[in-house]
């Protein structure tokens, strides 16, 4: 027995210096000492699994079964032996979604949020008795939709004589008769088209101009990636230089769709400079088109307001350099919130007075019942809305279409 009990202790003293050794072997291999190989079979720490806590032989990392002896000590390892990282491929710009059509692919959203205008007034005009009180009713909806005094007067008269005629009321004659006297009222003849083609030695530049919190700079990236899904070559200046991620926000925007920016890094840069540079830096690359972003203005701040001008007859003074024509800038567009209504109209008449707008960005259509601010600003200011904001996304800027979008009031 005693015999037994000390075979079996021997045994166990002998485990634990094999044991020991191969945990010596390893300690002295990571120290670069000679070492002797491990017990066949057995997986290697750092060789065979990932060492980490809670080392266990269950992760294997490479299956062929080499000694230690092959392998090569720390410290020896040929680099030209050693396989090179893969290289990183070059990021692709992104492929903007095709303009024509946005607003067609658009519309259930703008449906959806416009029912109290087109929907509102097929209610009321489809009733079996249009009265006095009926048309009062209509008044209302159309007042409350940012139509406008004068316009709401204007198609209410147009409607009442048209039903009169009608005679009938049924639901496709109705919807008909009110889409008619919608496009009629929102101008089916206005130019909307975008002042993007380029001149004789020179790129067009287009300003685009609003208040703060209208969406004006992620107006400018999307408007950018429009230009680049018409394959037009372009160029970002981000001359609000007040707001410190402005410029920022607009790189990253252009960096999406391979479009270059030129900005500032010092505080408190001159935006008219960086208006003057992105131009020149467009006429020297010979792009298409330059956009200007600019800081957003409190209408009423005259200094501000001024400075905006400034802006403008400077980046005039760079287009005079770089072509003989010269020119003024092509397209200035005014970004308005379609959500403040008539409080919009004030930002517009003012701004409008300050760098001559041409053209209007209606944002956050989607988002508003007061689909009439469409028309009330194009009567106030005598220039037509070009584009609209129908979502966040990249692709939800589109061309304003007449037709489309009252069709959509009208779904």
């Amino acid at each position: 027995m005693l015999e037994s009990i000390e075979l079996v202790i021997g045994i166990a003293v002998l485990a634990v210096l094999v044991i020991g050794g191969g945990a010596a072997a390893l300690v002295r291999r990571a120290r670069g000492r000679d070492v002797e190989e491990l017990p066949e079979g057995r997986p290697r720490p750092g060789v065979d699994y990932a060492p980490g806590v809670g080392d266990d032989d269950r992760a294997p990392r490479d299956s062929a079964t080499r000694t230690v002896e092959e392998l090569p000590a720390l410290g020896d390892v040929d680099a030209s032996e050693t396989p090179a990282p893969p290289a990183q491929a070059e990021p692709q710009p992104e492929r903007p979604a095709p303009v024509a059509g946005r607003l067609v692919r658009l519309r259930e959203r703008l449906s959806r949020s416009n029912t109290a205008l087109g929907q509102g007034l097929l209610a009321l005009l489809s009733r079996e008795r249009v009265d006095e009180s009926t048309w009062e009713e209509v008044e209302e909806t159309l007042l409350l939709a940012d139509l406008g005094a004068g316009p709401t007067e204007e198609l209410v008269d147009r409607l009442r004589e048209r039903v009169r005629v009608l005679g009938t009321r049924d639901a496709d004659s109705v919807r008909e008769l009110l889409a008619e006297e919608l496009v009629e009222l929102v101008g089916p003849d206005l130019d909307r088209t975008l002042a993007t083609t380029p001149h004789d030695g020179r790129p067009a530049v287009v300003l685009v101009v609003g208040v703060n919190g209208t969406g004006k700079t992620t107006t400018v990236g999307k408007l950018a990636r429009v230009l680049v899904a018409e394959d037009k070559d372009v160029v970002l200046g981000a001359a609000d230089t007040f707001r410190a991620a402005a410029a920022d926000q607009l790189q990253t925007w252009g960096e999406r769709v391979g479009v270059p920016t030129v900005r500032s890094f010092a505080d408190g840069a001159d935006p008219a400079s960086v208006a003057f540079d992105a131009v020149r830096a467009g006429a020297e690359g010979e792009v298409d088109v330059v956009l200007l972003d600019t800081a957003g203005r409190l209408q009423n701040k005259v200094g501000l307001m001024d400075e905006l001008g400034k802006v403008k007859r400077v980046a005039e003074k760079a287009l005079a350099a770089a072509s003989p024509e010269g020119g003024g800038i092509d397209e200035v567009l005014l970004v308005l919130d379609a959500t403040t209504g008539q409080n919009g109209l004030q930002q517009a008449k003012v701004f409008a007075e300050a760098v001559a707008v041409t053209g209007i960005v209606l944002t956050k259509l989607d988002g508003t019942a007061k689909g009439g601010i469409v028309v009330s600003v194009q009567r106030q200011l005598g220039v037509p809305v070009k584009l609209v904001g129908l979502g966040e996304g990249a692709d939800d800027l589109a061309p304003f279409e007449p037709r489309a979008f009252v069709d959509a009031l009208l779904d």
